[in-house]
């Protein structure tokens, strides 16, 4: 690392700014974009590049965003090197291009100061809808990409200052809910701007090249923390084994292992995982970087910045091309953000925590969630959404404390908000019946995961169109340091149709049609239990059963509590000490 004499005060305001921008960035795409997508859950990302193009700052934002970021702006900066100018605005979604998967459409805006490229300004949001047969993009049904939606590869919207109108034409025509994705774009657009406004205003105030010394000294100082924690780690090598649970595609279970090789102050991360399939969840391996960047951080847990100085000394193999996380075209992949991510993720946890089991802590529930499309009367248009507060799950818990509650998925780690329900009942022609905790969902523990939602629709006036993805239907997230849950099915997903007074339990991702009158519960599996849960402080238990979250029938198989009285909440505490030593 290079000595600079950069002032520290310098750097510390230099450091404010590129923070302030990032967090400016994502209000303009909250306050400006017209979809609930954006503008309630905020499923978006920003961050801020060097010409290299280097990140140097990436957002509090989505991770399974922010990882795949790297590889794709590099990507787009070589497909149009030496075609670079002030004023250009590319648009790519293309995991053949360093992409996350095609729905997730991201900007990137050069930033020229004084005639020389400096800075890259990128956002990367979720649209509703991107094209193809199944609105909103989650097709279950496709067995390759070209049957899931619009490909874009690195294209120019601006040349030199000026609108491509017949792009974005072409691009709008292509999509459902026309007016949404306009105006989604138009945030992207504007939130790009803002980023590079303030980033030429910074190189005004202080000269390009202090700027450019601080920015230096950050990602030297993200690479100091990421090697002094791999340092403490024993050199050796470590792996780790999750399983990715068969979600209705007949395919089995698959087994994806991270093996971890450390030596002195840097690692090599290598991921096995089975040959690609016909169905949905193949990762390309820009959206793998996302998974295991994240594994890595929730093992690391290390304090900002935030940058690409962090993975400098991390090496990374996805495996060979034509894998479940390598795969290739024309591979199906819309569902890869959340599956088989989450399980990437856990995978090289479990890698890294083997290196040190004291940082262990258990896993957060997976997405198992819904689009929502059809017509909607009162405007006289079609409409399509993501329903992002239809996968709020539970947080795992720590040696620390009990996991949080409702702040999964684990992709996303805390990132995504569910909005208000009268918001998304004004955008769409819908009633939500329930949207709230659900009992007995938080994996069982000394200290317990954090719960799962459940939230309950029902169309207004006609059919709506609602299709599945995810999987955590039938293996819980995962414990740590002994957990255990004897209440299984309390504890994964799964959507319920009622109808004509019947209700159906639906564990694999589907297209359904909701009629009037009827209603689809989707329900989210809770995080995983740390420790064993006949070690759990009794009153604790007697707490939770006061709050909902625990059941009297939990509270006796899971925890081994038996209260002998509703009402007042009395325990029987000679029963529980009977089952508990038993």
């Amino acid at each position: 690392m290079a000595k600079r004499n950069v002032d520290p005060i310098t750097l510390s305001v230099v450091r404010g700014v590129l923070e302030t921008t990032q967090r400016e960035m994502t209000l303009t795409l909250e306050q400006t974009a017209r979809s609930s997508v954006f503008n309630l859950a905020h499923d978006y990302s920003t961050a801020l590049f060097n010409h290299s193009p280097e990140m140097i700052l990436q957002g509090q934002d989505i991770p399974i965003h922010l990882g795949s970021l790297i590889p794709a702006m590099k990507s787009v900066a070589r497909f149009f090197e030496g075609d670079i100018h002030e004023g250009d605005l590319i648009l790519h979604n293309d995991p053949a291009y360093g992409g996350s998967h095609i729905i997730d459409t991201c900007m990137y805006m050069p930033v020229f100061y004084e005639g020389e490229l400096v800075f890259w300004t990128v956002c990367k949001g979720h649209l509703t809808d991107i094209g193809g047969p199944v609105p909103a993009g989650y097709n279950p049904n496709a067995t390759e990409i070209f049957a899931e939606g619009l490909r874009i590869p690195p294209v120019k919207l601006w040349d030199r200052g000026r609108p491509r109108k017949d792009v974005m034409n072409l691009l709008l025509t292509n999509m459902r809910a026309r007016r949404d994705q306009e105006g989604d774009f138009n945030a992207l657009i504007g939130a790009c701007q803002v980023g590079a406004r303030n980033l030429v205003n910074l190189m005004k105030k202080y000269g390009k090249d202090v700027v450019q010394d601080c920015i230096a000294e950050l990602l030297d100082m993200a690479e100091a923390h990421m090697r002094k924690l791999i340092s403490e780690v024993p050199d050796g090598t470590y792996t780790g084994t999750a399983i990715l649970e068969d979600a209705g595609h007949g395919y089995g279970d698959f087994e994806i292992t991270a093996t971890v090789t450390v030596k002195g102050d840097g690692c090599h991360i290598a991921i096995s995982s089975p040959p690609q399939i016909p169905y949905f969840i193949n990762s390309y391996e820009g959206n793998s970087h996302s998974g295991v960047y994240l594994g890595l951080m929730m093992f690391a847990q290390l304090p900002p910045p935030y940058n690409e100085g962090l993975y400098r000394c991390v090496t990374t193999d996805m495996g060979p091309k034509g894998t479940l996380c390598n795969a290739k075209s024309p591979a199906p992949h819309m569902n890869c953000t959340t599956t088989p991510m989450e399980t990437l993720t856990d995978a090289v946890r479990l890698a890294f925590e083997q290196a040190a089991p004291h940082k262990v802590s258990a896993s957060w529930g997976h997405a198992n969630g819904c689009n929502i499309a059809g017509w909607d009367n009162r405007h006289d248009e079609e409409y399509v959404t993501m329903v992002l507060a239809s996968i709020i799950s539970g947080a795992g818990a720590t040696a620390q404390a009990d996991g949080w509650h409702a702040v999964g998925p684990e992709c996303c780690f805390g990132a995504l908000t569910s909005g208000d329900i009268e918001m998304l009942e004004h955008s769409y022609p819908i009633i939500i019946h329930r949207y709230s905790l659900m009992e007995d969902s938080g994996g069982a523990g000394r200290n317990r995961g954090g719960s799962g939602t459940c939230w309950e629709v029902e169309p207004l006036d006609t059919p709506m169109t609602l299709i599945t993805f995810g999987e955590g239907r039938r293996i819980p997230a995962m414990g740590a340091a002994g957990a255990k849950s004897t209440l299984v099915s309390s504890k994964v997903g799964r959507l319920e149709v009622t109808r004509n007074g019947e209700r159906k339990i639906i564990t694999d991702n589907v297209i359904e049609t909701i009629q009037p009158g009827e209603r689809a519960a989707n329900k989210n599996p809770g995080g995983g239990g740390y420790g064993n849960p006949f070690e759990r402080d009794v009153q604790k238990v007697v707490e939770d059963v006061r709050n909902g979250l625990v059941s009297l029938e939990g509270a006796r198989l899971d925890y081994g509590v038996v209260i002998a009285d509703r009402d007042s909440l009395t325990v029987d505490h000679d029963a529980t000490a009977r089952l508990r030593a038993a």
